[in-house]
């Protein structure tokens, strides 16, 4: 209830500034600053709370108010028949993606009394500058990192040009693929935490494959996006990427290394597992290699 009174004060604060705030001439940079707003105003309730996991939902609530207001202060919805295809399909991969994802967090959320270890993590190692650590990179970074990503999909959205129709089918695919694969990883974690001894590292179905399949189907996801954005405005691909290279850069140079660093902490068999799965892109080949020929370390 808290989480949830803070987020519609946050979505109220961002539509106030948006409809009676003043403009900056340009519509991506109003709804950057609204979007800052509203994490500020998480921000606010994490530290009163003593929580700053109040912020973790806000990864995958926030992009589809982003769309929506996109999609109606924009040209797109003044567009043609392809122009509106492409919105429509780029809309149903996004609540999609957020429906399942924001899902999972409250299922695996048991409440204020938890807050990821990361964040504790980072405010210690920030020491006596840890009010800092929390304010940036624990809310303000992964803002302006989800924001940057979601750039294509301002591009999607606010053209009324037809662009190109089977790339935006393309993007389609790829992000139901990417969503299919997250919702797979993250069903088979669950189930290899509830039937294993702990201090056990997961190894089975796509965990065979890759380290972290739940971070590659993410980063698939934003390259749908960029895929999406891509097919609005083709001529625009040198710089549309850099959202997703940027996420593609965060998940490899920060979040990847953090959960390594912790497992390789808590779980002595997860040496091996290094050895043998791939970090990141799924590859089946390497499955087979294993220690006791069983398919687990031993």
């Amino acid at each position: 209830m808290v989480i949830t009174a803070a987020y519609v004060v946050a979505l109220a604060v961002a539509l106030l500034w948006l409809t009676w705030g003043p403009s900056v001439g340009q519509l991506w940079a109003d709804t950057l600053i609204a979007d800052v707003l509203a994490t500020l105003v998480i921000f606010v309730v994490s530290r009163a709370v003593g929580n700053s996991s109040c912020y973790d939902a806000y990864w995958s609530v926030v992009p589809v108010f982003l769309a929506l207001y996109w999609w109606f202060a924009g040209d797109a919805i003044h567009g043609g028949s392809q122009a509106k295809w492409r919105c429509a399909l780029l809309g149903i991969v996004l609540v999609i993606w957020a429906v399942r994802l924001t899902a999972n967090w409250v299922r695996s959320f048991p409440g204020l009394v938890h807050e990821d270890w990361r964040y504790e993590l980072l405010r210690r190692r920030a020491g006596r500058f840890s009010f800092v650590a929390d304010l940036f990179a624990i809310h303000l970074i992964p803002t302006l990192q989800v924001f940057l990503a979601m750039i294509p999909a301002y591009v999607a959205l606010t053209r009324a040009d037809a662009g190109l129709m089977w790339l935006s089918v393309v993007a389609f695919v790829v992000g139901l693929a990417a969503i299919a694969l997250e919702s797979i990883a993250d069903r088979q974690l669950r189930l290899f935490r509830r039937s294993s001894e702990p201090g056990q590292t997961v190894d089975i179905g796509l965990w065979a494959w890759s380290r972290h399949p739940n971070y590659f189907g993410e980063f698939m996801f934003w390259v749908s996006i960029l895929l999406f954005g891509i097919a609005a405005a083709p001529a625009d691909a040198w710089w549309l990427w850099v959202g997703a290279g940027a996420m593609l850069a965060m998940f490899l140079g920060a979040s990847i290394p953090m959960m390594e660093e912790r497992s390789l902490e808590r779980r002595p068999s997860y040496a091996d597992v290094i050895d043998r799965v791939p970090k990141f892109l799924p590859l089946p080949r390497l499955s087979s290699r294993t220690t006791d020929g069983v398919g687990r370390p031993g």
